[in-house]
C-alpha cells in the first residue's frame, strides 16, 4: 500500500502559536485546517491517581504484569527475559469518530531502553485497525494498521523516512528524539475513509509535526475500516532477552473537536405493558433490563441516553440503578434487529457484581413516573463496553428494588447506536 507524501522533510516547520512564517503548525489548526479556538468534548481521560483507574482490560502472558506505582502515578507494564512475555492493555470503549470532526489523540508513556527482541507500541489502535508509534529493537517508526482489504496490513514508516520533522537534530525543530525519556504522543486525524493522519510529539509545550500518512488522491479505497477505535499500550518479547523490562503508562486522551452531535440509529426496548416484571424479595436487586454489544459488533458505539420508570404496585418505593459490567442470570438475550448491534435481556432473574453508573429513588403513584434524560456531558459514560482482548462484551443493566416484598415495575431504555 503506498502512502508516502508528497510533503518534503524541508517544509518550512512554523511555531505551533503562529510566530512562525508560512502556513499555520499542526498545534494551531485540527485535522481539517481549522484553527484550534473551538471547545473540544472529551470523550475518554484516563490518569492513575489512585489505583489502576479500571478503563483498560489487561492480557498477561509468560510472566508478564501491570502494576499501579502510587508514587508514580502510573502502571508498570513489565515483562521477564523469556521468549514470549507480555502485557497489552486496551480500554474497555472504542471512541467515536465523527466525519467532518478532527479526533485528537494524547498519550504519555516512557519507553524502557531499546533491546535485541524487545517490541513496545503505544496508539490509537486495536487488533485490526489504527495508527500506532513502535520501538522494535532500536528501529523507532510510525505505523499505520489496516484491515480495510479484508486481511492485515501494516506500513511502517521508520523515524529517517518521517516526512515533517524527523527529530534528528536536522529538522525544523532543530530537536533530537530521545525515546529512553518520556514522551506525549499525538496524533489527530481526519478519517472520512480517506483523510490524513498527523503525528508527532509535544515536546517544550509544542506540538512538533512529525509525519502524515495521506490517502486522498493516493489510495483507492478506505485507508482503515474505521476511526473508532481503542487506545493501547503493548511491549512484548518476540525472542529471549537480555534482562526485564518496563514500559511506564502514564495518562491518555482523545478529543472530538469542535464538540459531537449525536446522530446514530436511535433504539428502545421496555417490559410488555401487560408483563410488568415482580420484584421477589424486599432489598434484593432484580436486573429489569440488560444490554450488551453483540459478539459480531464489539466495536459498535452504542450509549444509554434515556431511562423510564413506572411503579405498578401502591405503597412501594423503589430504588433504581444502572450498573456497567454486571452479570446477569437467567433469561434470554434477543437481538435488537438485524441492523443493530445490541442484543437485551427482559427476563433475567439476578445479578451480580458490575459498578454503579447512576441511582435514584420514586414512589408508585399518579404523580411519580419518572423519565431520566442522561445529560450530554454524561453520554459516553453511559457507553456500551466489551474486552477487545478476549472478545467478550460487557454489560449494562438496569436493576431496581422495592421497600415491599412482590412488588412490580415497569422500564424501558433508550439508546443510540452511532456505528451505523
Amino acid at each position: 500500500m503506498q502512502l508516502l507524501n508528497s510533503l518534503s522533510i524541508n517544509t518550512p516547520y512554523p511555531s505551533p502559536y503562529g510566530n512562525g512564517g508560512g502556513a499555520s503548525a499542526a498545534g494551531a489548526t485540527d485535522a481539517f485546517g481549522r484553527i484550534r479556538t473551538c471547545d473540544p468534548l472529551t470523550l475518554f481521560d484516563s490518569s492513575h491517581r489512585y489505583r489502576d483507574n479500571g478503563l483498560w482490560d489487561t492480557d498477561l502472558a509468560t510472566g508478564g504484569t501491570a502494576t499501579f506505582d502510587a508514587n508514580a502515578g502510573l502502571i508498570n507494564l513489565a515483562v521477564t527475559a523469556a521468549s514470549g512475555s507480555s502485557v497489552i492493555r486496551e480500554t474497555t470503549k472504542c471512541f467515536s469518530y465523527q466525519p467532518g470532526k478532527s479526533l485528537l489523540v494524547m498519550t504519555t508513556f516512557t519507553f524502557n531502553a531499546a533491546k535485541t527482541n524487545l517490541r513496545q507500541r503505544v496508539g490509537y489502535y486495536g487488533a485490526s485497525n489504527g495508527m500506532y508509534l513502535e520501538l522494535d529493537n532500536s528501529t523507532i517508526s510510525f505505523v499505520e494498521r489496516s484491515s480495510s482489504t479484508g486481511s492485515l496490513v501494516e506500513t511502517r514508516v521508520t523515524q529517517s523516512n518521517w516526512n515533517i520533522d524527523r527529530l534528528d537534530g536536522s529538522g525544523p525543530s532543530n530537536l533530537t528524539l530521545d525515546p529512553t525519556k518520556s514522551q506525549i504522543l499525538w496524533m489527530d486525524i481526519e478519517w472520512l475513509g480517506l483523510g490524513t493522519v498527523r503525528m508527532g510529539f509535544v515536546i517544550n509545550g509544542k506540538f512538533i509535526h512529525c509525519h502524515s500518512f495521506h490517502h486522498a488522491n493516493i489510495i483507492t479505497s478506505t485507508y482503515i475500516t474505521t476511526a473508532s477505535l481503542p487506545l493501547r499500550y503493548e511491549i512484548t518479547n518476540t525472542a529471549a532477552t537480555a534482562s526485564s523490562s518496563t514500559l511506564k503508562q502514564v495518562c491518555s486522551t482523545v478529543l472530538s473537536e469542535g464538540g459531537y452531535e449525536l446522530r446514530g440509529l436511535q433504539q428502545a426496548i421496555g417490559t410488555p405493558i401487560n408483563s410488568p416484571t415482580t420484584l421477589a424479595t424486599s432489598g434484593t436487586y432484580y436486573p429489569i433490563i440488560s444490554l450488551r454489544l453483540k459478539a459480531t459488533a464489539l466495536d459498535a458505539i452504542v450509549i444509554l441516553t434515556a431511562i423510564s420508570l413506572l411503579g405498578v404496585s401502591t405503597n412501594t418505593n423503589y430504588n433504581w440503578r444502572v450498573v456497567a459490567s454486571p452479570t446477569t442470570t437467567g433469561g434470554t438475550w434477543v437481538s435488537a434487529g438485524t441492523n443493530s448491534g445490541v442484543e437485551y435481556n427482559l427476563t433475567g432473574t439476578a445479578t451480580a457484581s458490575g459498578r454503579i453508573l447512576a441511582q435514584g429513588y420514586f414512589s408508585a403513584s399518579t404523580q411519580s413516573s419518572p423519565s431520566i434524560d442522561i445529560l450530554k456531558e454524561a453520554l459516553f459514560k453511559f457507553q456500551l463496553e466489551r474486552n477487545g482482548l478476549t472478545s467478550t462484551p460487557y454489560e449494562l443493566s438496569l436493576v431496581m428494588t422495592g421497600s415491599t416484598a412482590t412488588c412490580a415495575v415497569h422500564a424501558s431504555l433508550d439508546w443510540e447506536e452511532i456505528s451505523r
